[in-house]
């Protein structure tokens, strides 16, 4: 399962070159990690087909209008359940705590409950830590592949994956009140302004650090998961 975390980690990272000229190695990474069954690997196949076609500008474009344009679309979890409130932060500050009791350190300018960044740190954890947290998080994680495939976004495919290593089937991780709320307008200029204020606040020492490299990911793919004894306290109930 460590495979399958770290690579969708990778999948929803700002694209790089690096990511899209490893592309075919981490589809097969996926595929030999045996986490994903076949729906859920060929859910992810426009995704991997568009990072091996596309020029690398056209998909950090794409990839900045979907995710940092639209607080609908955001990977920062706890926007979903929390918004602005003040619950945000504590959460916020509850979740980096159990990162670095948990012997991880951020090493980027991300927020902490930021989706690639939890399922680096995941895939660190026990596979039922995993699974307990993914079941926790499954609405948000239903809501965004509903949002996804509405825009037709291979995306959509990443989210398909996340709940499949959760054991929680598309129709049950669906929750209506998240679907319901109406898309973002990415050409909102004044709601954009708030997302870019509310990014310039960092949790780690290096804002460029961002993900592991991708060969340094695939090189160390079989090393054992650290030891670590606390236990994450799961985005869905925050």
């Amino acid at each position: 399962m460590q495979k399958s975390l770290k690579c969708l980690s990778l999948l929803l990272a700002y694209p790089s070159t690096e990511i899209q000229n490893e592309i075919e190695a981490l589809g097969t990474a996926l595929e030999a990690d045996g986490q994903l069954n076949g729906a859920a690997l060929d859910a992810l196949a426009p995704l991997m087909a568009r990072y091996a076609d596309a020029d690398i500008w056209d998909l950090q474009e794409s990839y900045v209008e979907m995710f940092d344009r639209s607080r609908t679309l955001s990977l920062n979890l706890f926007e979903h359940l929390h918004g602005e409130s003040r619950e945000r932060g504590s959460a916020m500050v509850d979740l980096l705590e159990t990162y670095r009791s948990g012997g991880f350190d951020l090493e980027t300018s991300e927020l902490p409950d930021h989706l690639p960044v939890l399922l680096e740190y995941l895939s660190t954890r026990p596979v039922g830590e995993v699974r307990e947290l993914l079941v926790d998080a499954s609405h948000i994680l239903g809501a965004l592949h509903t949002r996804l495939t509405r825009r037709s976004s291979p995306y959509a495919g990443v989210f398909a994956a996340l709940l499949s290593i959760a054991g929680v089937a598309l129709e049950e991780a669906t929750s209506p009140e998240l679907v319901a709320e109406p898309d973002d307008d990415p050409n909102d200029l004044e709601a954009l302004d708030a997302v870019w204020e509310e990014a310039e606040v960092t949790f780690g020492p290096d804002p460029n650090a961002g993900c592991p490299q991708v060969r340094d990911m695939l090189a160390n793919m079989d090393t054992p998961p650290a030891a670590a004894r606390s236990q994450l306290t799961g985005a869905g109930n925050a």
